[in-house]
Parts: structure tokens; C-alpha cells; sequence
């Protein structure tokens, strides 16, 4: 477990070996996931921004009846149908 202290500012130095372990440089983006009590850092990838989409659009969809990959291949092919009229 590594420990960092927030600054006046609301910013913090990630720990040395947390940076290694992410292998972060100067310059990288992080994100941040919201996971109940806690928050998960992960280095920006193309994985990292799906599952940051799909956290922000899955409870969306469920409200919305979209619940499958099924549904949304449903989905994907009306809308196209209806771009292509």
C-alpha cells in the first residue's frame, strides 16, 4: 500500500513504484473509476476509455431496456437503417 498527500491545490505525487507499475511518464493521463468507496486509477489506454465509457452509458442503457449484446446489435442496426432512408 502506498500513501500520497493531497496539496492545498487538490494535488498529489502518484508514488514511484505506482508510476513503474502503471509504467507512467511525464505527460501520460490517468483515469479515475468511481467504484463505490473506493477510486481506481488506470493509465489511459485504449481499454481504460471503453471501460469508462461503458461505467458512464451501462446504468443509461439498463434504464433504457438494453441490457444484451444482442441489444445492442438490435440498436446498432435500426439506427443504420434509419441513417440509410
Amino acid at each position: 500500500m502506498e500513501q500520497a498527500t493531497v496539496t492545498s491545490r487538490g494535488q498529489i505525487t502518484i508514488p514511484a513504484n505506482v508510476r513503474r507499475k502503471l509504467g507512467l511518464q511525464t505527460g501520460n493521463k490517468v483515469f479515475f473509476f468511481d467504484d463505490g468507496d473506493n477510486v481506481v486509477i488506470k493509465k489511459n489506454s485504449q481499454d481504460a476509455a471503453l471501460e469508462a465509457i461503458q461505467s458512464v452509458l451501462a446504468p443509461l442503457a439498463a434504464e433504457q431496456g438494453i441490457l444484451t449484446d444482442d441489444d445492442v446489435m438490435a440498436l446498432v442496426k435500426e439506427y443504420r437503417s434509419r441513417q440509410q432512408t
